[in-house]
């Protein structure tokens, strides 16, 4: 009875291991793919919507695609919008990325004198979100003549703590033997930083810039308080201007439109998706 029972065991055993090489992958997959499709439906849904015509509904993909990424383009003044959010974003991120680097490089190699304690400091300013600064800040650009500018759009924002530390994680784990080395060979801490640093920083590089590029391009609140005329004005603020006055929405334009201001940022996550895991990925290792 002993040996029937053990024979029986095995079996189920072998089964089960069938079973889970067979079709645990399969349900996996299945999961998988039913959760791409529950995030992507919205945009792919916006884009079948950016076909059509006044008729709404289908799912079925229209024939209005020239009219209305036409009429979109000519009313919102995409390119003027599109210029001018990508003057901002570029700004921002580049500055945050030159802050960053040049506060990180002060911290772990000039051996600042209570430098964790700033880091700490700076690390508080996420407690305040942009919100709760508004009002000191718009205070503070009126005084300085800087509202309805670029500068006004892109100054307060160049100072990083996220970019701040995910530098200073990273410059921690350089070996000290380098610095030592260059010293050695008559490179000053500014040939050391271009020549060293920022070329082996470039993923971490990467993904500060996409994060903040991305960021900045999806500022709603502070471009609908500081750019005041068609100057200035960014893509999420000026694509209202596809919505008609009149009950009547056109939402095949609306859509054509957003679908448009997606694209520069979409072509920015492609191209620096990597630098971005990795970047991610090696500042968490050093925690």
């Amino acid at each position: 009875m002993s040996a029937i029972s053990a024979s029986t065991t095995e079996t189920a055993i072998i089964y089960e291991g069938r079973w889970r090489r067979r079709f645990y992958p399969i349900i996996m997959h299945g999961v998988m793919l039913t959760a791409v499709f529950l995030v992507t439906f919205p945009l792919i849904y916006t884009l079948i919507l950016s076909t059509q015509g006044t008729g709404l509904g289908s799912l079925r993909p229209g024939t209005a695609i020239v009219e209305n990424y036409s009429d979109a383009w000519s009313r919102a003044q995409m390119d003027m919008l599109i210029r001018n959010t990508l003057i901002v974003a570029l700004a921002v991120a580049l500055g945050k990325i030159v802050l960053s680097i040049m506060g990180a490089y002060a911290l772990i190699y000039f051996r600042v004198r209570g430098g964790m304690i700033l880091l700490a400091v700076v690390m508080l300013t996420h407690l305040l979100p942009l919100p709760v600064r508004i009002v000191p800040t718009y205070d503070l650009l009126t005084d300085l003549g800087w509202v309805d500018t670029f500068k006004g759009l892109t100054i307060p924002f160049f100072a990083s703590a996220t970019g701040l530390l995910l530098f200073q994680q990273f410059f921690r784990t350089v070996p000290t033997d380098l610095a030592d080395a260059a010293r050695v060979d008559g490179a000053g801490p500014f040939r050391f930083l271009v020549s060293i640093l920022i070329p082996v920083s470039r993923t971490n590089i990467g993904a500060l810039f996409l994060i903040e590029f991305i960021y900045m391009w999806n500022q709603y609140l502070w471009p609908l308080i500081v750019a005041n005329s068609a100057r200035t004005r960014q893509v999420q603020i000026g694509i209202k201007q596809l919505v008609a006055t009149d009950a009547v929405i056109e939402w095949g334009i609306l859509t054509a439109g957003a679908i448009t201001v997606i694209i520069p940022p979409l072509i920015v996550l492609l191209v620096l998706q990597r630098s971005l895991m990795s970047g991610l990925s090696a500042s968490t290792e050093d925690f």
